[in-house]
């Protein structure tokens, strides 16, 4: 049984989901204890839960002390599976943190699986589902993994309701990735949506984000705005955001978000994405904050060296390799200083033979 303290480093959800989902893809049963011991609210959230709850089906693991509150978790999985499963996060319960938990077990299960989701697709602390799906997505096909992810309804806070799928192909040894800079610019694309709301904020929103870029010299900008006529516009609340990502001649893409709230206005939320997007580009570096440390997992699992260059070694991006070599056995480095940019070499383990 490896043990991990929840509360190292960052001390929140990610050290959970990332314990959980290593420990379904090597087998090893896993205890965390002190699970966001740090936080105001101690311990589980629904949507934690949610995520090991349906990793343990996918695994058939017995898994004790999924109760909202509980700050020690055991989870000790038996056999991977594929088949379809269903699961509701329960009102705007965040998708993208459950496909963090369930995505690595679930793309390396040895056979297909399907997923329905239903919960929250853009709400607070957490990646939108157009990030998940454009960025996250594109990363994990460039280290040969097969996952497709369609978005079929949004859910905003608090009623939820959106619904979203995932599909994925078996694969074999991940291939490691190597990409420090970002290199020449290619194009910069994105999604600005809103729902129960009239049409000229998801428009808006564009605009202002076109128009924060164009005025860094940043012309070959496309976002496609995705609005509902009243009539037909199934959602169950209101809500807005922007998602945006800049692609290079590599294959490197960054990714920016900003999420509408009461009172903010469209503009505001366009400029936001836009001035992380260039925060981000300004690094010269390959990988996003947020990508970075989604794809440590992937890197200790993968066949051979990666290296790549992060926009910011973050808490999160440091705390997921701690997790990473307790539980793989992988070797990691980080250089740089935390707030800034730096390099991230991780020596891969290879998958599990039965997982390949």
């Amino acid at each position: 049984m490896i043990e991990i303290d929840g509360s190292h480093g960052e001390g929140g959800g990610q050290i959970l989901r990332t314990s959980v989902a290593l420990s379904a893809l090597t087998m090893k049963p896993v205890r965390i204890t002190k699970i966001r011991a740090g936080r105001p609210q101690p311990g589980l959230k629904m949507q934690h839960i949610a995520g090991i709850d349906l990793l343990a089906r996918i695994v058939d693991a017995e898994a004790k002390g999924l109760e909202v509150g509980s700050t020690e978790v055991t989870f000790r999985p038996t056999n991977r599976r594929g088949g379809r499963f269903s699961y509701d996060v329960g009102t705007a319960g965040a998708i993208s943190l459950v496909l963090q938990a369930v995505l690595p077990a679930a793309m390396l299960s040895g056979e297909p699986l399907e997923l329905e989701l239903r919960g929250g697709t853009d709400v607070s602390w957490s990646p939108p589902i157009d990030y998940i799906s454009n960025v996250l997505v594109h990363h994990l096909r460039t280290a040969g993994l097969n996952v497709d992810i369609t978005q079929v309804r949004r859910g905003h806070y608090p009623k939820g309701g959106g619904l979203v799928k995932c599909r994925t192909q078996p694969s074999g040894q991940l291939k490691p990735i190597t990409l420090v800079e970002f290199g020449l610019l290619q194009d910069i694309q994105g999604v600005s949506h809103c729902v129960r709301l009239p049409s000229h904020v998801a428009n808006r929103q564009a605009t202002a984000a076109k128009a924060a870029l164009r005025r860094k010299g940043l012309e070959r900008v496309s976002v496609v705005e995705e609005s509902y006529p009243p009539d037909k516009d199934t959602h169950l609340g209101p809500g807005s955001g922007i998602v945006l990502w800049a692609t290079s001649q590599t294959g490197a893409r960054l990714g920016a978000d900003s999420l509408g709230e009461r009172g903010k206005p469209a503009e505001a939320v366009g400029t936001k994405a836009a001035e992380d997007l260039l925060a981000a580009l300004s690094t010269g570096m390959a990988f996003d904050v947020y990508m970075s440390d989604m794809l440590v997992p992937y890197l200790g699992l993968a066949a051979g060296t990666s290296r790549i260059g992060v926009a910011q070694v973050s808490s999160h991006l440091l705390t997921n390799v701690w997790v990473a070599q307790r539980i793989l056995g992988c070797r990691a480095e980080v250089q740089g200083q935390p707030g800034g940019s730096g390099v991230l070499t991780v020596e891969g383990v290879g998958l599990p033979s039965a997982a390949v």
